[in-house]
């Protein structure tokens, strides 16, 4: 696995606050000539969604490895490592999976509740996983080294996504690439889309955590 608008107590020392700054900017303004006039209003494009959370995932990720103890440096870390932070993000899951001896296993709409707890979805570790081994290599990490694409990272998703089809009676399939037709002047092209996650097990633009990118606390444990 946000945006509030802070108020003037919350601004960091030093920047001036939303009143603030519209009280020099309408001072600026109104002078002939004044800086207001002669200085281009400079912008900053906003991130994406995608980098916003790209961001966040990998920021967390980063707090988690330097809370283990003792602190795992990121050169050090691999798929095992890597495990250990999906598992350890179960705790913030909001997806109910069913027990093998639970009278709702298989079943994909319980009646009633029941105590199974609640663990990540299949399709949000899967996105999260994507996002973290693209911030990787966009941090100057090798493609090589890279823990969050190793073969053990990309086995455990299979297991997961493979009990939690079991254990929730959900199939997840992909659909049958569509050919089109040739074009004038080139071969001809497929156009592959992914089916969406049912049931609430997320797709590649949900986020994860599910509603939270909670560092773990100093000294915690994984399961």
């Amino acid at each position: 696995m946000d945006s509030t608008t802070p108020d003037n107590d919350h601004c960091p020392p030093g920047v001036e606050g939303p009143s603030a700054s519209s009280s020099a900017a309408s001072t600026a303004g109104a002078a002939p000539g004044g800086a207001a006039d002669k200085q281009p209003r400079g912008s900053v494009a906003p991130l994406s969604r995608y980098e916003s959370q790209k961001r966040r995932d990998w920021n967390t990720f980063l707090q988690y490895i330097r809370n283990q103890r003792p602190p795992l440096a990121l050169a050090g870390c691999g798929g095992a490592h890597v495990i250990e932070f999906l598992r350890y993000l179960d705790q913030f899951g909001k997806t109910k999976v069913h027990a093998p001896g639970c009278a709702f296993f298989g079943c994909p709409n319980p009646p009633a509740p029941c105590p199974c707890p609640l663990r990540q979805a299949w399709g949000s570790l899967d996105a999260l996983i994507g996002r973290l081994r693209a911030a990787y290599e966009e941090s100057g990490g090798k493609p090589e080294t890279n823990p969050f694409a190793a073969r053990a990272v990309r086995f455990y998703l299979r297991e997961v996504r493979d009990s939690q089809a079991k254990a929730r009676g959900i199939r997840y399939e992909k659909k049958k690439r569509k050919r089109t037709p040739p074009s004038a002047g080139g071969d001809a092209g497929e156009h592959s889309s992914t089916a969406g996650v049912l049931g609430g097990g997320g797709g590649s633009g949900s986020s994860l955590p599910e509603g939270s990118t909670t560092a773990p606390p100093a000294g915690s444990s994984t399961s």
